[in-house]
């Protein structure tokens, strides 16, 4: 089905659902629209799920009634909105990045909408390394300038995808089109406000209060979110599970190994289904 939009306070949030199931609800990183999970994800999880995915405040065609800044808990807020109207509660969320900040809130402060959690890349707080490197960009893109296409896909490239990747030609020119879409040109004050947004979450109060099973995935190659990050969330949470996924960055859904990531996902969910 083509994109809808749903009413919530300040906003009309684009969504778009597909397929017949338990529901399944995908959560975009930072300044990345939810079509991103169309291109590799939701078809390996039709038939069998209805899948929902949306853009947060800030990218694609969700509009904004005024400007940000737009909390975390803002974001989540709009996702529950969006589950108690498009979908039959609880359901599966499975984020990345900022998309899994957002789960992890919602698992917290609504439990009786989610099943399990399933957060990828994702950390409780920013410190040290990845807060300084987050305020750089923050910095870099707050008044809109950015980087130039070129250097933007070349440098995201590296914070997103191994080694493995950056020095295989052939990986590389297969996975370069995916990060000139998400990168190459892009909104930088939207940018910096969802990074904003990721920059002051901490949810170190929140998770040992969780009484939803969150599942901390860490990939062995990720600058972003080293896995001793995602480590701290499964951890903290009572009924929180690691999962290390080998040679994998940041971004390896997205081309690189989504058969590996996807396979991860859908164990832990039929896990949860008793399948």
């Amino acid at each position: 089905m083509a994109a809808v939009a749903l009413a919530v306070d300040g906003a009309r949030l684009a969504y778009e659902q597909t397929g017949s199931g338990p529901d399944v609800v995908w959560l975009a990183a930072g300044d990345h629209p939810g079509a991103n999970w169309r291109r590799f994800q939701t078809p390996a999880f039709e038939p069998g799920f209805r899948n929902t995915t949306y853009d947060a405040r800030g990218v694609g065609a969700t509009v904004a009634d005024g400007p940000p800044p737009w909390p975390i808990e803002e974001h989540a807020r709009d996702c529950s909105a969006l589950i108690e109207a498009a979908c039959a509660p609880p359901v599966f969320l499975v984020g990345l990045s900022m998309g899994s900040l957002i789960a992890t809130e919602l698992a917290c402060t609504r439990p009786d909408l989610v099943r399990a959690a399933l957060v990828m890349g994702t950390c409780v707080r920013k410190t040290g390394f990845i807060r300084e490197w987050e305020e750089a960009e923050i910095a870099l893109h707050r008044d809109g300038a950015g980087l130039p296409g070129d250097f933007a896909t070349a440098h995201y490239a590296m914070l997103y995808y191994p080694a493995e990747v950056l020095g295989d030609d052939a990986l590389w020119e297969r996975v370069r089109p995916l990060v000139a879409q998400d990168f190459a040109a892009r909104d930088g004050r939207m940018l910096a406000a969802q990074w904003q947004a990721c920059l002051d979450y901490d949810s170190s109060e929140l998770l040992p209060r969780c009484t939803v099973p969150v599942h901390a995935i860490a990939f062995s190659h990720d600058v972003q979110t080293p896995p001793a990050r995602v480590r701290e969330v499964a951890e903290l949470a009572p009924r929180g599970r690691f999962h290390l996924l080998e040679g994998l960055g940041h971004g390896s859904a997205f081309g690189h190994r989504p058969d590996m990531v996807n396979a991860c996902l859908r164990e832990i969910i039929d896990e949860h289904l008793g399948g």
